[in-house]
């Protein structure tokens, strides 16, 4: 997985498609990820010592990473990344359309 968390991303496909926002939580097990004001649901709960009133709460649910795509600020458009092996051996995230590096 390529993406990682405080990534921005845009949605290229789904009810949310067009939209950006940052990456809060990665899960690599089910490929998902969690973007900041994408894919909200509503969740009713109780009342319990966290929440005193309880009611419909609004939040962020996985969306599949397949379905996002990073955005790239330099270039103000969304690119791949793949990553590229330094002299050293380390290995670094790259921009596919810039050729520069993420972090």
């Amino acid at each position: 997985m390529y993406i990682r968390k405080k990534d921005i991303v845009v949605v290229i496909s789904g009810a949310d498609k067009g939209r950006r926002g940052r990456v809060l939580q990665v899960y690599p097990k089910t490929n998902r990820v969690l973007v900041e004001g994408v894919n909200m649901i509503r969740r009713h709960t109780r009342p319990n010592r966290r929440n005193q009133s309880g009611g419909i709460v609004e939040k962020e649910a996985p969306i599949h990473i397949s379905n996002v795509m990073p955005w790239c600020e330099d270039k103000r458009r969304p690119s791949k990344i793949v990553m590229k092996r330094l002299e050293d051996g380390t290995r670094i995230r790259v921009w596919k359309i810039s050729g520069e590096a993420v972090d």
